[in-house]
């Protein structure tokens, strides 16, 4: 998978492409070819619509290609395989964009025959930094070419970060038009291609007069956003840029989401909110499996480099990374055996019209302000004063069972996201309170993962004899951080408990 950045431009049959001078720079034409690209789509164009294409081009090395959208303008991801069929996408990107087709067939929707005239922009060294690509489109059906144009691509293949802008700087000035991100594929389809995706994105901010579904709406938009944006990136099992997984990303959205329809379980139509929450559990059980998989690779990776003193021996750690990998894999192919069923598609199905109409009680016409303390409430006094015989955060004591502690991390998570929810409105103090939360479950999440990681080493000490002495030291190390976070933790509850007195009318 690699990031496609490029700016278009939209420029006339006469446009004239200027010489490209830019400092430490040096622009090298290559000859003119001739690309002939095969589209394949649903009969409603759901890709299309959603900003992504899977296409089909003659004489690439890796004729097949899927573009996904992302959140910044002008990028997108790029997957291409090598082979296959030209008139059947293969069936590994089919499931790639699943989140967006929901399973429908893909057809082909589009022919484009582009001439392309291509001047690559490369340093001193012949390295090529961008792509300038002046192409002329044809859009085909069977042997008449009804539509023509033509527009410029530029391409950051490397360069820094400004190179496309001094680029633009000539275009404009050579009388190019700034012609926004529209795939080439979206000006050959037309008005059709142009509707809105069935995903529906969260709003960017909402008013001090929101109502309560306002909210409501932003949530769950926000969080199956999430879900599907990293659906394809979980199939690709690849990191994210930032070293993140897609698999603990998708795994937040499905949590969010699920403890967004408890907060607001009021304002819902419990109807359809009670077997979505079942639903999202199911597969956030499987997420959790290959997430809790993959935090104790890592730390026991990260365990064993902050020992200098004393690391564990290369070989035995060599043996528990091999172990480890082998319950990642397993829990991995359950999760895409789940990502390909029926059962998951109809979830995708249900989330997907979800950011459409979320079914709501007649509570949720009440403003905002007024019904969002309330609710917000509730998850904080079940973190505040604990029950079911869980402890609340300020009476969590330092010799408390792990559970007990890993207790209190879900009502702070839950306590989180109500207000991280709520304070879309607005609300100050509900945004520093959120803040607050997300600093203290990073503690907790911390301890969790420790206490997870010793007990894990501790049971494969008995599995795995030969490998007893590093895992119990191991083990040590895990339980010295979890005794300091322990300690740390009063003075952490109270700034954050000082950031929520404003909840104590509604408490």
């Amino acid at each position: 998978m690699t990031l496609e950045e490029e700016r278009k431009y939209d420029v006339s049959p006469s446009f004239a492409l200027p010489e490209l001078v830019v400092a430490d720079v040096r622009p090298v034409a290559r000859a003119a070819v001739t690309l002939t690209a095969t589209y394949f789509d649903t009969a409603g164009l759901r890709l299309a619509r959603a900003g992504a294409s899977l296409r089909h081009r003659v004489g690439d090395p890796l004729p097949w290609t899927v573009k996904l959208p992302t959140a910044v303008p002008g990028v997108r991801q790029e997957i291409s395989l090598a082979g296959g069929d030209p008139a059947a996408p293969p069936e590994a990107l089919t499931w790639l964009v699943a989140a967006l087709t929901r399973g429908s067939p893909l057809v082909p929707v589009a022919v484009l025959r582009t001439r392309r005239q291509r001047v690559d922009l490369c340093d001193a060294a012949g390295s090529r930094l961008a792509e300038v690509a002046d192409d002329t489109v044809e859009v085909l059906s069977g042997t008449a070419v009804p539509r023509t144009f033509r527009e410029i691509e530029v391409e950051r293949t490397g360069g820094p970060a400004g190179l496309l802008s001094a680029v633009e700087e000539h275009l404009l000035a050579a009388g190019a038009r700034a012609g926004g991100f529209t795939p080439k594929l979206v000006r050959a389809l037309g008005a059709a291609a142009a509707y809105p995706p069935d995903l529906l994105p969260p709003a960017v901010t909402l008013p001090a007069t929101a109502r309560a579904a306002d909210v409501v709406i932003a949530a769950v938009r926000g969080a199956v956003a999430r879900i599907v944006a990293h659906d394809p990136l979980v199939r690709l099992d690849e990191p994210l840029p930032d070293g993140d997984t897609a698999v603990h990303q998708m795994r937040v959205g499905v949590r969010r989401l699920r403890s967004d329809l408890r907060t607001f379980k009021p304002l819902l139509d419990q109807r359809w909110a009670r077997p979505l929450r079942a639903e999202l559990g199911w597969l956030g059980d499987l997420l959790g499996a290959a997430r809790d998989a993959e935090v104790l690779r890592d730390r026991l990776r990260a365990t064993a480099a902050a020992d200098p003193a004393g690391p564990p021996d290369d070989a035995d750690l060599a043996a528990l990374d091999t172990i480890l990998a082998a319950r990642r894999e397993q829990a991995y192919a359950a999760l895409l055996a789940a990502l390909r069923s029926r059962r998951y598609l109809a979830l995708v199905e249900r989330l997907t019209a979800a950011t459409r109409r979320v079914p709501l009680s007649p509570a949720a016409a009440a403003p905002a302000a007024q019904a969002l303390p309330g609710l917000l409430a509730r998850p904080w006094r079940r973190l505040v004063q604990g029950g079911k015989g869980v402890p609340g955060a300020a009476a969590l004591k330092r010799s408390a069972p792990d559970v007990d502690w890993h207790s209190v991390r879900i009502h702070v998570k839950r306590a989180r996201y109500a207000a991280e929810a709520a304070a879309a409105a607005g609300d100050r103090p509900t945004a520093r309170l959120a803040r607050s939360l997300a600093r203290l479950q990073d503690v907790l999440g911390e301890h969790t993962d420790a206490a997870l990681a010793a007990g894990t080493w501790l049971t494969l000490a008995e599995s795995h004899p030969y490998l007893a002495d590093t895992l119990t030291h191991l083990a040590q190390r895990e339980r010295t951080l979890t005794t300091a976070i322990r300690a740390a933790y009063p003075a952490r509850w109270r700034k954050t408990a000082r950031k929520g007195t404003f909840l104590s009318l509604h408490v």
